[in-house]
């Protein structure tokens, strides 16, 4: 699902690291527009430049030089309080590591993100709950993390990534530690994410076929875009979800 609004706008970007006197260039110019709504796939080979981009996007760090336009306002004059505030309400996060706290039940991990979002505390419980029952984890919700096989973990990450209602969801490698009958599963959720509820999801990924789940895939080699293009056989939500 897209629509013609850019959500994301980024124009020559670029993110150098510097030890010493040694820099090392891990974006170089990197200029590209996400629309509201648009499923997206970013791949490469390691240190191509993915996961620092991912970091960028999502406001865990700051580029080196170029633009960066989120809803239409350039962000690079904005504080760190001020990106953290954008963060916590505008974006949600899903890693290949679930990220889950230890010892801790399916539904406060999934109320965390609730803490810093502003809601009233009265009204945790009940965004919570929706957001375990729309990943199909409701029988879960009083489990343990620990007591859930790691596709229920995935699920569990997914609906604390929902539970503020973000308009980006980023997605690193989200089926990297999971079998291929679960991985399928939570590439469902996240294209029906994106069909049925609008999200716009930037993807991180090195397969192919969960690529394919995508409108589009940017390529990266050695910190700049070697392709943008369409995906021409779109995987579906019907294709890979497994009941």
């Amino acid at each position: 699902m897209t629509t013609s609004t850019n959500i994301i706008e980024v124009k020559n970007l670029k993110k150098a690291y510097h030890d010493g006197l040694e820099a090392t260039v891990a974006l170089d110019g990197v200029s590209f527009n996400v629309r509201k709504g648009e499923f997206v796939a970013i791949m490469g080979p390691s240190g191509s430049g993915k996961s620092t981009l991912l970091h960028l996007l999502g406001l865990l760090d700051i580029p080196t030089s170029g633009s960066y336009h989120f809803e239409g306002t350039n962000i690079s004059s904005f504080s760190g309080n001020e990106l953290a505030d954008l963060r916590n309400r505008k974006l949600g996060f899903v890693f290949q590591s679930f990220n889950l706290l230890a010892r801790t039940s399916v539904l406060e991990n999934v109320k965390l993100p609730l803490v810093y979002s502003g809601v009233h505390e009265s009204k945790w419980d009940e965004l919570a709950t929706r957001a375990i029952e729309s990943v199909g984890l409701i029988n879960r919700i009083n489990h343990d993390q620990s007591e859930l096989s790691g596709g229920e973990r995935q699920r569990v990450a997914i609906a604390r990534a929902l539970v503020t209602d973000p308009e980006v969801i980023f997605a690193d490698e989200p089926t990297g530690n999971l079998d291929s009958k679960s991985g399928k599963k939570v590439m469902g959720i996240i294209q029906d994410l994106n069909e049925k509820q609008g999200k716009t999801v930037i993807l991180i990924t090195h397969e192919t076929s969960t690529a394919e789940h995508a409108e589009r895939i940017i390529r990266l080699i050695d910190g700049t875009i070697e392709s943008d293009v369409k995906v021409k056989n779109r995987l579906t939500s019907e294709d890979e979800y497994v009941k």
